[in-house]
């Protein structure tokens, strides 16, 4: 009962931090330098000062900006995200929607192989601490930790697509035969494609996670318990995997949960780059066009990942970790 408690006290204030972040980042957003029909005005020598005065009523934009927020907020009140700037004055949602498929995937196939590489190597990393194989994988997961994405994407681009051939740099499937492909063979086009995105995406977060797990698992490994378990003759992999890694893992989950919007907002980079039409790739573009309604249309989604994120990592460390649901049954 008391974890219930503290679970919808946690839930009330993602509302008014929701609200926080959203009229924050609309304000921000107006303040830049530009506005959404410079493209259409500042190379039109016909344009005169009545006709834009007519298209920032158009627009909405000649209202003050307390106002246009209020008027955004009711649309979101009934999940409706307004329409695109664009010309082809879009609804936000259908522009997202048709995207978001695409963008998760590669984010989900990228957290996969983080996981599945990065514990691993964390976990090796600190049974073996200081030796040959630990100081090589600190090396290569700081180089990887600090490299950019975007140069390592070209790097990848130039030898795998362009020196060796072996691979595809550009969009999720070849532009020629691929209709006439059967399905086995779209598959592997698509895989083919996919290599390098989701390869560049999990990078920086693969050497991340390693480190983190590392640190947690030399940390536990320093703990009385585990003493305790290797001086009752235990297995030395039962004291590994089944008593360290699993009291290791709790500082992890918290990670795991942040990286939820990790699935949206952080593709801007991989998509622009292999012009892959995801969510991140519209995000630049909206930004370039300076397109209100679809960037506060993304950032409603990339906030509300975050904030669930962050209960669901609170939920699972409570989960996971007794000492924190005594804590907060003592609490209340």
């Amino acid at each position: 009962m008391a974890f219930l408690v503290y679970l919808i006290k946690k839930m009330l204030t993602l509302v008014p931090t929701f609200l926080g972040i959203t009229f924050i980042s609309f304000m921000v957003m107006h303040l830049a330098p530009g506005e959404p029909m410079s493209l259409q005005t500042d190379l039109n020598p016909k344009m005169t000062p009545e006709m834009r005065a007519r298209l920032r009523a158009q627009y909405g934009l000649d209202r003050p900006l307390y106002i246009q927020y209020w008027k955004w907020l009711k649309g979101l009140a009934v999940l409706d995200l307004g329409r695109s700037f664009a010309p082809d004055r879009r609804p936000v949602w259908d522009k997202i929607k048709e995207r978001l498929p695409v963008t998760i995937l590669i984010n989900t196939l990228a957290i996969g192989l983080i996981i599945v590489i990065a514990v691993p190597l964390g976990v090796a990393g600190a049974v073996r601490q200081r030796s040959l194989f630990d100081e090589v994988t600190t090396v290569f997961v700081f180089v990887a930790y600090a490299a950019p994405a975007f140069w390592v994407a070209l790097l990848l681009m130039l030898y795998f697509g362009v020196h060796l051939g072996w691979l595809p740099i550009s969009g999720l499937h070849s532009l020629i035969g691929y209709k006439e492909m059967s399905w086995g063979e779209k598959l592997l086009d698509w895989c083919r494609h996919l290599i390098l995105p989701v390869l560049v995406s999990a990078l920086g977060g693969l050497a991340g996670l390693s480190r983190y797990t590392r640190s947690s698992m030399l940390e536990v490994l320093r703990q009385d318990y585990i003493t305790t378990a290797r001086a009752k003759g235990l297995p030395e992999k039962r004291v590994i995997y089944h008593h360290a890694l699993r009291n290791a893992l709790l500082p992890l989950i918290t990670i795991l949960g942040l990286s939820i919007p990790g699935l949206i907002g952080g593709s801007v980079i991989f998509e622009s780059i292999f012009a892959i039409p995801g969510v991140g790739q519209l995000m630049w573009s909206s930004v370039m066009a300076r397109d209100y309604p679809v960037l506060m249309g993304n950032l409603v989604i990339v906030s509300v990942l975050t904030l669930l994120g962050n209960q669901l990592a609170d939920i699972g460390y409570a989960l996971a970790d007794p000492r924190i649901r005594t804590g907060i049954q003592r609490g209340d």
